[in-house]
């Protein structure tokens, strides 16, 4: 990342690059500088950088006041119109702090303390008032973005209330009680949000299609977006048909919960220690496989989006409009938001990492899972190709609902037991150390695994049955 950035930084500053020294605070116009980025194409912005491009850092004491105070003012309605969630890295270049911050273009118009501005050069320009220049800002995000075409005939009525309280519920819980959306009515979150807004050409006003993707009732949907769903496919035995199918026509929110149960419900899901944390390799791949697939997404497309499910491979397909054409290379991208407000309620929520740190995690965990890289390629149809484990088991399509792990124990999970096995311990108290629940699945995939490849010891030989049998590592692994 240091050498992106400064090579960013080489470039000195222009349309879409901004320095500002703030050495030990954040100044005014760092905020009018996101808006104009929000509002054009987007930019890199940078604090603790002079405005030729010399690195002088941010005071040691200062630099996470700075960040947090960052994080308050972006998510402040009061400040910025409409909030955006944005993340703010602090990174060290020359033995120097500095704070990154990547800023997307929004498919909203946004303003600060009442202020809409414009980039142009290297500068930001206060369009407040000039009518045409607005109207044409407005005309360009709807025209760029089929997630803000209105519908000024819909209403609170086609929404489901149930799902726009929870989904208020989680943004709050995330940040401990503080979020803005908290104290709002419905109305008052959806228009914060971006979800309601005025059509710059008829000037009728209305929910727009984001709302209706993310919190419509079917038959909503159904009306206005008639060609939307979500194939998930199970092709493993069957190869001419399927042997289980999910045609998912509901919100992208419960889309999202239907396909994350169509893959626990047919993959397995291996037992892995990242440090000292048992997490599940399965859900943070399919996580970001999914939502990427939801979330930028090319609605006014009528091609149907498929998850298939395979013998070897999960492939992921959706209409796309594309940024760049060919295959995404992890180290060497810039992330561009396709639907800019239904990405942000996901952020919000967690059910979306910062932008780009999707991708990354699925090639950090992809190789871990299934023994390679995960292949995404973007074109008129965005591809996603996760190779699953080659093991016959993982054929079989699954007669429950209940997700199985996976047969083999992990290296690290091997020398964990290991190391704890130096004493004597019970079958109960390994399972407990090693954190694993379910008594067969741990008999069967780990430890009699272990006892037949000599890795542990019985000490009770005679009674190998016995409710009380301890095992130790074996002597020849000491």
């Amino acid at each position: 990342m240091q050498n992106k950035l400064k090579s960013l930084i080489a470039q000195g500053e222009g349309i879409n690059i901004e320095f500002k020294e703030s050495k030990n605070k954040i100044n005014r116009d760092v905020y009018e500088t996101i808006c104009s980025f929000l509002n054009r194409n987007g930019g890199h912005l940078f604090l603790g950088v002079r405005d030729d491009g010399e690195i002088m850092g941010i005071d040691e004491d200062k630099v996470e006041g700075m960040k947090k105070d960052f994080f308050t003012a972006i998510n402040n309605p009061q400040k910025l119109t409409p909030p955006f969630y944005l993340n703010a890295d602090i990174v060290e270049i020359e033995d120097k702090k500095i704070i990154y911050i990547f800023v997307p273009r929004s498919s909203s118009v946004h303003s600060v303390n009442g202020k809409i501005f414009d980039r142009n050069g290297d500068g930001d320009f206060n369009i407040t008032g000039r009518d045409a220049q607005i109207a044409h800002l407005y005309l360009l995000k709807q025209t760029t973005y089929t997630e803000n075409k209105i519908f000024p005939y819909s209403s609170m009525e086609d929404l489901k209330p149930e799902l726009i309280k929870k989904v208020r519920m989680m943004a709050s819980n995330r940040r401990k009680g503080t979020h803005p959306w908290e104290g709002m009515s419905d109305m008052e979150f959806l228009k914060s949000a971006g979800l309601y807004g005025v059509d710059s050409a008829t000037g009728k006003e209305g929910l727009r299609l984001s709302a209706i993707l993310l919190f419509g009732k079917e038959r909503a949907l159904l009306d206005m977006l008639p060609h939307h769903r979500t194939d998930a496919i199970l092709r493993q035995v069957n190869l001419d048909r399927y042997d289980d199918r999910d045609l998912i026509c509901v919100n992208l929110i419960e889309s999202f919960d239907r396909l994350m149960s169509f893959i626990g419900k047919h993959l397995k899901d291996p037992f892995y220690l990242e440090g000292q944390i048992s997490i599940s390799l399965r859900d943070k791949i399919f996580r970001e496989a999914i939502v990427n697939s939801l979330i930028h997404r090319e609605f006014s497309n009528a091609y149907v989006a498929k998850m298939v499910i395979g013998r070897d491979r999960v492939v992921f397909e959706n209409a796309n409009r594309p940024h760049n054409y060919g295959e995404i290379d992890p180290l060497n991208f810039e992330p561009f938001p396709k639907n800019p407000t239904i990405s942000k309620i996901f952020r919000e929520i967690g059910l979306a990492d910062e932008l780009g740190s999707g991708v990354k995690n699925m090639y950090k965990y992809s190789k871990l899972y299934g023994g390679s890289d995960p292949r995404l390629v973007e074109e008129d149809i965005f591809r996603t190709t996760v190779l699953l484990q080659s093991d016959t088991e993982q054929v079989t399509p699954q007669a429950t609902p209940q997700a199985t792990p996976q047969a083999t124990p992990q290296v690290d999970r091997i020398e964990s037991i290991l190391e704890f096995c130096q004493v004597e311990r019970t079958r109960k108290e390994i399972q407990e150390y090693i954190g694993i629940k379910d008594r067969k699945y741990f008999r069967s995939s780990i430890l009699n695994p272990m006892i037949k490849e000599g890795l542990l010891e019985l000490t009770d030989r005679e009674n190998p049955n016995s409710p009380n049998q301890k095992y130790i590592t074996s002597k020849k692994e000491k």
